[in-house]
């Protein structure tokens, strides 16, 4: 199964989002297996964001997303990347349809409340850069075989 990383921005954090996106991400039959709040710095975002570093709004990206700390989850499931992608809808709210989590829960292009891995590739980059090897939890739940069928598991 792939894993894939999740930030519940600042935007999501003050407007009290958590436990509306976490239950969505259960409903869904999203596994998690790292979650952990914690605050951000100019450094790991430099890292992070290391295509816009460079560019003239890079500044106010550093400045919302040290607003509050932030959440990170790590996620696992089948196609799971791009699962979330879909569940998390296009980049600015106000073009991202009703159902997703910005259509439904945001109005920003850049409070825009959650970020998602865009490749299984960036996944493994993210998740190493934000989760030390023993904050992941590898498990299987009992709800797996209501999931997914068993010819989706191999």
């Amino acid at each position: 199964m792939e894993q894939t990383l999740v930030i519940l921005k600042p935007s999501a954090i003050a407007r009290g989002l958590i436990g509306d996106i976490l239950a969505r991400i259960e409903r869904k039959g999203l596994i998690i297996t790292g979650l952990k709040m914690m605050q951000l710095d100019e450094a790991i975002l430099r890292e992070h964001y290391a295509h816009l570093v460079d560019r003239p709004f890079f500044p106010s990206i550093v400045e919302s997303m040290t607003a509050t700390p932030v959440i990170v989850i790590c996620l696992k499931g089948v196609d799971v990347v791009s699962v979330f992608r879909k569940m998390t809808g296009v980049t600015n709210g106000r073009n991202a349809e009703p159902g997703t989590l910005r259509g439904d829960f945001c109005m920003s292009g850049q409070a825009n409340i959650v970020h998602a891995s865009d490749s299984v590739e960036n996944a493994r980059l993210e998740i190493k850069r934000f989760f030390k090897p023993e904050e992941i939890f590898d498990y299987t739940p009992l709800m797996l075989p209501f999931l997914y069928g068993d010819d989706e598991l191999k």
